[in-house]
This record gives C-alpha cells, structure tokens and sequence, in this order.
C-alpha cells in the first residue's frame, strides 16, 4: 500500500523548493545533489512506515525553481535551504541521509546547525580536497564542465565516468547519456555541470566543526563502490574524522538500485550507532517522537 505523499513549495531566498512529505513519526530527511525527490520515492515509502520523512528537488533542479539561473548551488546554500524546510515543518530534529552532493549538504548543514540534527549519514560524498591528488581532479572537474558547456554532453559524460572510476557497457552508455534528453533533464544536467559540480566537489569540510558532532556523524560507502572516486573521498573524510567508514548494499546509488535492502541497512546503522534519542528505527517498534 503506498504512503499519501503530500507534496508543496517551500519559498526561500533566492528560490522556491519544491518538497515532498510522507508518514508519520521522527523525522527523516533524504537529500540528493543533483538527484532529486523522484530518485528517494521508493526508499522514502519504505521509510515512511513509522516516520515522517522529508525529500526535497535541490535548488535549480527538477521543480525547484530559481530566481538566478547562473548563480551557483553551494554545499551551504543547500544547507541553509533544508534548515528552511526542517524549520518550516516544526519536526525536527531530523535525521538526515544525504548522497552525494547531498552529503555534502547534510554535513553543511549539521557544521551550521546541529541544533537541527539529530544524525547524519553521509553517503559518498565527493569530496576532492580530502585527496592527495586534489589539483588533477579540481583540472580534471573543470574540463569535463567545459565540454559539457561547449555542447558536447556525451563527451562530458565519458570524462565524468573516469574519473569516477565508474564503467558502463558501451550500450548502457549510450541508453543513458547518448542522443536527445529531455528539456528538463537536459537543463538539470546543464545546471548541475555549470553551477553545482564544481563547488560541491571543491568545498572544503569543517573537519574540527565536525569532529565536535562526530558521534553523530556516519560516513557511507558502497560496498560495490571500492576503488571509485566516491570510494576514495569518503574514505578519507572518515579518516579525518576518526571514524570508520560504513558499508552500505550496493554502490554509488545503491538506494536507488534496491531500496528494500537499503532500508533494512540504513535501520540497523542506525540502530547501532545512534541509539534513543535518536528515533526508534526497528520497523516493528512504536514509532515515538
């Protein structure tokens, strides 16, 4: 049976967010950067059996409209914006789950405001200045930005991939990235090339601001994900951090892959790391705020 998902736009500065709520219950926030709501919906049903959890599309993607198209979406912005919607719901403190860019959001956003945090996992984030290779990959980043602004979409794909250390079959390439997209999607990816690639992949972490809330802090990886570019930058914030990394099914999208799997993973990390208060997180026990 699947959740009522009540769905609305939140204005913030400089944008208008658009956000998605279900079930009831301890809040749960599921982040991307650039993947947007549609990308958590079946992880968010699962989740929603004895919670209330919060997706939302990032600035300038998908339905989250901005005034300023080449103003650039920082890890902070993004913090600043979920910190809106968790206030703007009166549930928190939330437990947050962000992937990718959105770990990075997450993170911003318990440095500014653990107020609002009650954990943080940080799944995959792609954080390039924790490597000792930090130059080739900032060089690396702003190349493949410049293909794709020069029109060359699949081109900037392909070097997005190596350097991800991620390989597709040629025809799931093609399946994925070849020939004509979507307007939306097409102007989702421009955006994200242009003005969100770059500084999420660039910003440089607290590392002292997030060793003070370390104990509620998780650093996800796939277990699919070991030697990808993803891989590396979470383990190294783990590293800094004095923490050990977290393994979760799948890979850099695993959530997205098998999202029954990933539920029952991420209640038991939760369950083992972050016990009351913290939320009851086993799917048979009364859900308590």
């Amino acid at each position: 049976m699947n959740p009522t998902v009540t769905a609305r736009t939140l204005a913030v500065p400089g944008a208008r967010l658009h956000y998605e709520v279900r079930g009831d219950g301890p809040l749960v926030a599921l982040i991307g950067a650039p993947m947007n709501a549609d990308s958590f919906a079946p992880l968010a049903d699962l989740l929603s059996a004895d919670h209330t959890v919060l997706t939302a599309d990032p600035r300038g993607i998908n339905r989250s409209s901005v005034d300023d198209p080449d103003a650039d979406s920082t890890p902070e912005l993004r913090a600043a914006d979920l910190a809106r919607l968790i206030t703007h719901l009166d549930a928190g403190p939330a437990t947050v789950f962000g992937s990718s860019g959105g770990a990075g959001t997450a993170l911003a956003l318990v440095q500014a405001h653990p107020e609002q945090v009650r954990a943080v996992i940080a799944h995959e984030p792609p954080l390039g200045e924790l490597l000792d290779d930090r130059d080739q990959v900032r060089a690396n980043t702003a190349d493949m930005i410049a293909t794709h602004l020069a029109g060359d979409a699949t081109g900037a794909w392909r070097k997005f991939l190596a350097q991800a250390n991620i390989f597709l079959p040629e025809p799931v390439f093609q399946q994925m990235f070849g020939g004509e997209r979507e307007p939306r999607q097409f102007a989702d990816e421009r955006f994200w090339f242009a003005h969100e690639l770059l500084p999420s992949t660039c910003w440089q972490p607290d590392l002292a601001a997030l060793r003070a809330v370390a104990s509620r802090v998780a650093i996800g990886v796939g277990e699919e994900s070991a030697g990808q570019f993803c891989d590396r930058t979470s383990n190294a914030l783990a590293a800094a951090l004095g923490i050990e990394p977290t393994a979760f099914p799948g890979g850099h999208i695993g959530f997205v892959d098998d999202p029954a799997a990933f539920d029952t993973r991420l209640r038991e990390v939760l369950s083992a790391s972050f016990p009351a208060p913290w939320g009851a997180w086993d799917s048979t026990a009364t859900p308590s705020e």
